[in-house]
């Protein structure tokens, strides 16, 4: 699945022109958002699922309500109690006094949110989260406000009259009106002020925040980790009444450390950058239970296919490869780096046979890598 093509239809335009500098605007096909999360899942995640707090939370009138006025005691599970129950009859009822349901973390819990997120983290190489609002005809949930992160919107019920303050080219915030239905879609920049409103129904918007990773982060990794390695004295003593006693060894300590960020190898931070974020990302495991439980079946010409949302990156080290997975890495033998390359070329659906291996050797590699979550069996 290509997510920024879902969103935005040109996920190279995108990334070129749009990313991180202004405000992007997109007509997609309602029901493939729709799809994602409609009012009915959101009746059944409310009234049928046992959602607790944090994952819900109501507002109104820009301003979070107290958990107590719309969760509930005494429920427990094999006998120990549960904190933060959400009580659905006092939930709906602040929705209908204006209420805005605010569902948080879908990310982690809903699978076709979970699915889009997977691959728009993997795209952007930013991590992702996904939030949704339910707001009642007419109300607002907040004011105008800003994020410390860059967002995509999306409508999947009604409609919702939004107020963004873009740029224009002389640089100032100018307010806009823009009435949002089902299958537009806004890439808002952080720092991008806005406000929404439903208008005659209600009103379910999902909202995708991108974390963004920056360079003043990364750099700050970098000069922490050059730091590490330089000595850690103490002050001098007596330097408040004499600051020379600090500034003259203050500047030879700087040059020391400009040396030696100088010498810093850009491309092994780059690989440790692009390691981190490939070994750190959410499971993407659905369906790995019936797999686990036919693998004793699996022969050569079993169908695979590759894991919806999976990833796989090989790295050589070595003698040994190591496959970046998403969530893990794993070391197998440098030599299979021709299977795995195969192996990822496929287009669709293969078998072990298929691959350049002895059969037996094919069979453990595909056993181990249903196991780990790259591959699945076609059912």
């Amino acid at each position: 699945m290509d997510a920024l093509e879902l969103l935005t239809g040109d996920a190279q335009t995108f990334s070129e022109k749009v990313w991180a500098h202004r405000v992007g605007r997109y007509d997609r096909d309602p029901e493939s958002l729709v799809d994602r999360l409609s009012l009915d899942d959101a009746d059944k995640l409310i009234t049928s699922s046992a959602m607790r707090t944090p994952q819900l939370r109501l507002a109104r009138d820009g301003a979070v309500l107290p958990e107590a006025s719309y969760t509930r005691k005494g429920a427990t599970i094999a006998g120990k109690p549960l904190t933060g129950l959400i009580d659905v009859r006092r939930t709906l009822r602040l929705f209908r006094d204006g209420a805005t349901i605010v569902f948080q973390g879908l990310h982690r819990y809903w699978p076709p949110l979970t699915e889009l997120i997977g691959a728009l983290e993997t795209e952007l190489g930013h991590p992702c989260q996904a939030n949704a609002y339910l707001t009642p005809p007419g109300a607002q949930g907040f004011a105008v406000h800003s994020d410390t992160h860059d967002v995509f919107v999306f409508q999947t019920h009604g409609s919702k009259l939004w107020e963004i303050h873009d740029r224009n080219e002389a640089g100032e915030r100018v307010p806009e009106q823009v009435r949002f239905t089902p299958g537009l879609v806004m890439y808002l920049p952080t720092g991008t002020p806005h406000a929404a409103r439903a208008e005659d129904g209600v009103s379910l918007h999902v909202t995708i925040g991108i974390n963004q990773l920056t360079w003043r982060g990364l750099l700050t990794e970098v000069i922490t980790e050059t730091l590490a390695g330089m000595d850690d004295e103490h002050l001098p003593a007596g330097y408040p009444d004499d600051p020379s006693r600090l500034s003259g060894p203050l500047a030879t300590k700087i040059t020391e450390l400009t040396r030696r960020l100088g010498e810093a190898d850009a491309d092994q931070v780059a690989t440790g950058q692009v390691h981190r974020f490939l070994t750190g990302r959410n499971p993407r495991l659905r369906g790995a239970l019936l797999d686990g439980l036919e693998l004793a079946g699996l022969i050569a010409t079993t169908t695979l296919r590759r894991r919806p949302g999976s990833r796989c990156v090989p790295e050589p080290r070595g003698d040994r490869l190591v496959l970046l997975l998403g969530d893990r890495e794993l070391d197998v033998p440098g030599r299979l780096r021709p299977v795995i390359d195969q192996l990822l070329g496929f287009d669709d659906r293969f078998r072990a046979a298929d691959l350049d291996l002895d059969p037996e050797s094919a069979l453990v590699l595909c056993r181990r890598l249903i196991i780990e979550g790259l591959l699945e069996l076609d059912r």
